[in-house]
């Protein structure tokens, strides 16, 4: 099984290479990248595109350790890539 990094590595690779995919990244980002993965994503899983350019940096935090019982479920069947 594919580590989360290494699911996040591929989508933004293929991104930087193919602005069809990037375009449907940004439109409807949770399909796209179950369908590139080949997993299902969970409906209470939201997923935001940010764009980086020369003037905003995007920071993204680890999820809250106080996870709920619905999140380590997904995170122990391989479902969340961001944990």
């Amino acid at each position: 099984m594919r580590s989360g990094d290494e699911m996040l590595k591929q989508i933004v690779e293929k991104s930087a290479l193919d602005t069809d995919f990037r375009q449907q990244l940004r439109e409807d980002p949770k399909t796209t990248i179950s369908n590139e993965l080949g997993i299902t994503i969970p409906d209470s899983m939201n997923i935001i595109i940010h764009e980086s350019d020369m003037q905003t940096v995007h920071l993204a935090l680890p999820p809250d350790p106080n996870i709920t019982e619905e999140q380590l479920e997904a995170i122990s069947a391989g479902l969340c890539c961001c944990w």
